[in-house]
């Protein structure tokens, strides 16, 4: 379930991005254009805390049980 959540994301931040251009480029309204853009890379950011691993300290709850 995760995975299309984050999948969406990256569609979404695709769509902003691209239409963030186009509003820029064409439209002539580089306020909503540069919001757009700044909203996708939150969204890639998002997707990037979430998916990123990140490596637990020496024994930072970890119980032994073997022994």
């Amino acid at each position: 379930m995760s995975g299309t959540i984050l999948s969406i994301l990256m569609l979404a931040g695709i769509a902003l991005g691209v239409g963030g251009i186009y509003m820029i480029g064409w439209k002539q309204d580089a306020k909503r254009g540069w919001l757009m853009i700044v909203a996708a890379m939150v969204m890639f950011m998002n997707v990037m805390i979430w998916t990123v691993p990140v490596a637990e300290p020496d024994g930072a709850g970890v119980v032994n049980a073997g022994g």
